[in-house]
């Protein structure tokens, strides 16, 4: 990130300014040109989850029989509902693989109530619950249909990581600088926010027919499989039209709109809480939401975070003055 942080968000308590959060957001219009930035967009970043449409692409690519609510759901971080489970599930026996084929670590599902009963009832954690399974089972999906080895599918130099790889240079217009491991075990690619931008912005503006629009589309049409119950991301796709958001691990949030315009937002501690009220406050710059009820009433509550003493509200997480 750039040498000199740049202030994105403040926290408020009872009035007094106690904390902010630094990092760097960039907007870019549908032809790719950098038409807002703070912070250093030009710096590498790992895109976390934010690059599971990329991914998603890459399966599709190398044979992939994901269409509709699978697809979604191979795009997404899950909450561990049983509506992804059961589907996660599902995709694995079309495969003819199993729950153990799986290289994601075993979890608990993100959601409180299923997380809760699946203690209720005796279980403990499992690789199906975890928030990523569905792109895992997705991976394995397309190993099988390309005869490529589902042992080792998470190596940086298996064909099908070699194609995520291929796959968002491509969209991105920018070779990835670095590879790590996700927190899922799959392999990360690190590009500029602004790269980030252009790619994520590309998929959603995809014309008819591509394999990009195909996972656009999949998840505008189904956001429930992207996140879940209560998720930012699938309750911003349910109330913009048009909107496709992916969220990811350390900061990372992209939001692009159907031209191609897109937000990438990075927060330098990785706080989670800094998040929305950049994102918010970019897509209002560019008119979101103006007009519609609904959609300006989502993003007034997404938009400010509440800083609570002794369970109520005393003060407020919002966009440092001045930044949009």
């Amino acid at each position: 990130m750039s040498a000199t942080p740049t202030e994105l968000v403040r926290v408020y308590r009872s009035g007094f300014h106690e904390g902010s959060h630094y990092g760097a957001v960039v907007i870019t219009g549908p032809d790719g040109s950098v038409l807002y930035e703070r912070g250093n967009g030009s710096a590498a970043v790992f895109p976390r989850s934010s690059s599971k449409p990329f991914q998603a692409i890459a399966m599709l690519s190398s044979g992939a029989d994901l269409v509709g609510a699978d697809l979604a759901l191979a795009s997404a971080s899950h909450s561990g509902e049983p509506m992804h489970v059961e589907r996660a599930l599902a995709m694995l026996a079309r495969a003819e693989v199993t729950e153990d084929d799986l290289g994601c670590p075993p979890a608990l599902p993100m959601n409180e109530v299923d997380r809760l009963a699946v203690l209720a009832a005796g279980g403990g954690p499992r690789r199906i619950y975890m928030n990523c399974s569905g792109k895992h089972a997705g991976m394995l999906t397309a190993c099988v249909a390309h005869d490529w080895p589902t042992v080792g599918y998470l190596s940086p130099d298996h064909p099908l990581q070699l194609r995520v790889s291929d796959e968002i240079a491509r969209l991105s217009g920018e070779a990835p600088s670095a590879v790590g491991i996700d927190g899922c075990g799959a392999p990360l690619y690190a590009i500029s926010l602004i790269a980030l931008a252009r790619g994520f912005g590309a998929v959603n503006a995809a014309p008819e027919g591509t394999l990009e629009r195909q996972v656009a589309d999949a998840m505008r049409t189904h956001p429930e499989m992207v996140g879940g119950t209560g998720r930012e991301d699938t309750r911003l796709m349910q109330a913009i039209p048009g909107l496709l958001v992916k969220g990811g691990a350390e900061g990372v949030h992209c939001a692009a709109l159907p031209d191609g315009s897109c937000v990438a937002v990075k927060i330098t501690d990785g706080g989670d809480r800094a998040r929305m009220p950049v994102l918010v406050g970019a897509l209002r710059s560019l008119g979101v939401g103006d007009g519609d009820a609904e959609a300006t009433a989502l993003l007034d509550e997404l938009g400010t975070g509440i800083v609570l003493g002794a369970g109520k509200p005393v003060g407020t997480v919002e966009a440092a003055p001045g930044l949009f």
